[in-house]
């Protein structure tokens, strides 16, 4: 074999060897691609929809509503998945459902992205300090903080959801999409 030849192949594995380490540091503390396995976010997230998430975006700004967050549920849950739901109400604020509608400090929200009217009454209740209150868009059918027990706490958060990737028709940027309906 040549010199040529055998420096080629060192660099090539170095190379590769580089690749891969960066890949699983990006993959470890930046971005990740993430497979979604339920209907709890139709129509905006389709089910098996891969979508990117930006893992380390709520170390340098706190969440907002309209966030789409993929978390760690609470542990009253007893869940081995990540969850993926939409920020409706922050911390201190009351949250509420009537008339097909969320209320937000007795505001009503417009949210152009539901399946459906909701078809549940829910609360009042405060969101407490250093929790979200989170809800798939397809309301009537999400397993979200309506229905548990207990909060999603800020610590719990992987990462917001930022754009779905594949397949290739469905591509296109989450948008946040919620805003308060001035009636």
């Amino acid at each position: 074999m040549n010199k040529e030849f055998i420096s080629f192949i060192k660099e090539t594995v170095s190379i590769v060897v580089i690749a891969f380490i960066l890949a699983m540091v990006l993959r470890a503390f930046v971005i990740e691609g993430r497979i979604i396995p339920s209907g709890s976010m139709l129509p905006t997230i389709q089910l098996q929809d891969r979508v990117m998430v930006n893992k380390f975006i709520y170390h340098f700004k706190e969440p907002q509503r309209g966030d789409i967050v993929v978390f760690d549920p609470p542990e009253e849950l007893h869940s081995k998945w990540d969850y993926i739901k939409r920020v409706i109400a922050l911390p201190g604020e009351k949250v509420e459902v009537k008339k097909g509608k969320v209320y937000i400090n007795d505001q009503p929200l417009k949210e152009p992205y539901l399946q459906e009217v909701i078809d549940y009454e829910f609360g009042p209740v405060v969101v407490p300090d250093g929790a979200l209150f989170v809800m798939g868009d397809n309301r009537n059918e999400s397993y979200d903080s309506h229905r548990w027990n207990s909060w999603l706490t800020r610590d719990r958060l992987k990462g917001k959801a930022i754009f779905t990737y594949w397949p290739l028709n469905h591509l296109g940027i989450l948008e946040r999409g919620v805003e308060f309906d001035p009636q």
